[in-house]
């Protein structure tokens, strides 16, 4: 066999050409034979047909780029959860921008690695400007905010936490009980005591309860760290951010925020309100994956200062030698935990400029219309049963007069026949479905016929029929 070709330097787009081809040909070939937004059948199907379709996995002689691309990527997107199916609406799983992937195309193919300024001269300039402009976005009155890159808002908020320890050594985070799991696990890694949970009966953090924990927990041997959220997992709400602030500057308490949902919010005139209070923040977690239509990943970390950043410096000689940083080369260390990591800004840049700040707008706005939309379609009809009318773009409901184990088996049933995918959320007491709608080509139509098919499947498990 001859040595394969590169992907980069001048003959790399040659060779890539035909191969994309294939791949676009696979991905195409594969959504067709899928037939929904997921594969029907359930685990155990999935697993044997992956199964069947790529073994060898590794045989003694190679069946050449072509076979393997076609083989691997069709048999992979059969058995895909597609984002970009109307009907596949179950978590802040993004369907990316085409725009988006295509640059990570380029991306992928340049191999720029961000841990060193020769291994990545115009991406790390690029990175610099990307999370500048971004960190402006999030603390437009600070003269010199700051912005890292990082896999998503789970490691945002590892680092939000460690810069926290960082500055003030023995921290108390509290947190409320609608907050994302990756706190607490933050302070587990991270050897901090385990949160202080705030209650949040309405599904945003009660203020009472906060300050009376603030009251109490005052101690000159350690600083309290509040985490906030902007739009949550189950429900898409929004804690009170400016009254969260206002308590923690009367108790000397410092706040972060994790707006990996709602942070985009920013970009649209119209509901940018939702989030005023963020600039307030320590620090905030942005996760351009979920409302940003880019492919996973594409956090971000933003803090008021670019000092507050400091503690994240790191010598390793062979990378950011004091010579070579005193030279003038930058020093990208103390840009990421990381060391090899991939130019995730080149994406989120691409977009960024070609849809500008209405073209992002437009998409948000239209995506929470639709979302409203769907609470609308709901409330009309008598055999579904709506939690509130969506903040964001997540809607809670479930069908009338069931019990839990009815609304758990009408989730599943959907899955393992690949006719749609939602979540599943508990609020007052009760398991609920969950429609987090992200991609703004879905129609009212594509709305009503998931609604259908939910109250079909309802019925027929009512009447004691196996669903089929």
């Amino acid at each position: 066999m001859p040595t394969p070709p590169l992907a980069g330097g001048t003959t790399g787009p040659a060779a890539l050409r035909p191969l994309l081809d294939t791949v676009l040909t696979a991905l195409h070939d594969g959504a067709q034979q899928r037939h929904g937004p997921l594969p029907a059948g359930g685990p155990q199907t999935v697993t044997d047909h992956i199964h069947h379709a790529t073994h060898p996995l590794i045989p003694d002689h190679g069946t050449g780029p072509h076979h393997a691309l076609r083989t691997l990527i069709t048999a992979l997107t059969q058995g895909a959860a597609d984002p970009a199916h109307p009907h596949c609406t179950a978590h802040l799983h993004t369907p990316p921008l085409a725009l988006a992937a295509a640059a990570d195309l380029a991306a992928s193919a340049l191999n720029p690695s961000m841990d060193s300024w020769d291994q990545a001269p115009a991406a790390s300039t690029l990175e610099t400007d990307t999370t500048t402009a971004l960190a402006a976005e999030i603390y437009p009155h600070q003269p010199h905010p700051d912005a890292l890159i990082t896999t998503g808002g789970t490691e945002a908020n590892q680092l939000a936490l460690l810069l926290a320890r960082e500055r003030h050594g023995a921290i108390q985070t509290l947190t409320g009980a609608n907050a994302h799991h990756s706190i607490t696990r933050a302070a587990w890694l991270l050897g901090l005591p385990e949160p202080h949970t705030i209650p949040a009966p309405t599904g945003v953090m009660d203020l009472t309860a906060l300050e009376e924990a603030l009251t109490r927990l005052q101690s000159p041997h350690r600083a309290l760290f509040v985490t906030a959220t902007a739009g949550t997992t189950d429900t898409g709400q929004i804690d009170p951010l400016d009254d969260i602030a206002d308590l923690c500057t009367t108790h000397g308490a410092e706040l972060h925020i994790d707006a990996a949902y709602g942070g985009p919010l920013l970009f649209s005139p119209t509901h940018r309100t939702k989030i005023h209070g963020l600039d307030r923040a320590h620090s905030v977690t942005l996760d351009l994956h979920k409302l940003g239509w880019q492919p996973a990943s594409a956090g971000i970390l933003a803090v008021p200062d670019h000092h507050h950043l400091h503690p994240l410096h790191h010598h390793a000689p062979y990378l950011n030698a004091h010579d070579d940083t005193q030279a003038g080369l930058p020093d990208l260390l103390g840009r990421s935990l990381r060391t090899t990591r991939r130019p995730d800004a080149l994406k989120i840049a691409v977009t960024l400029q070609a849809l500008g700040r209405n073209g992002l707008a437009d998409l948000i706005d239209h995506t929470i219309n639709t979302a409203h939309q769907l609470a609308d379609l709901i409330t009309h009809n008598p055999t579904l049963d709506l939690y509130r009318p969506p903040t964001i773009t997540t809607v809670l409901f479930r069908p009338t007069n069931v019990t839990d184990h009815t609304v758990a088996t009408v989730r599943r049933t959907l899955l393992t026949t690949g006719q749609a995918v939602l979540g599943r959320a508990h609020a007052d007491n009760r398991l609920w479905l969950k429609a987090t709608l992200l991609n703004p080509h879905t129609t009212r139509h594509d709305l009503q016929t998931l609604l259908d098919l939910i109250t079909h499947l309802t019925h027929t498990l009512q009447k004691g029929n196996p669903p089929r």
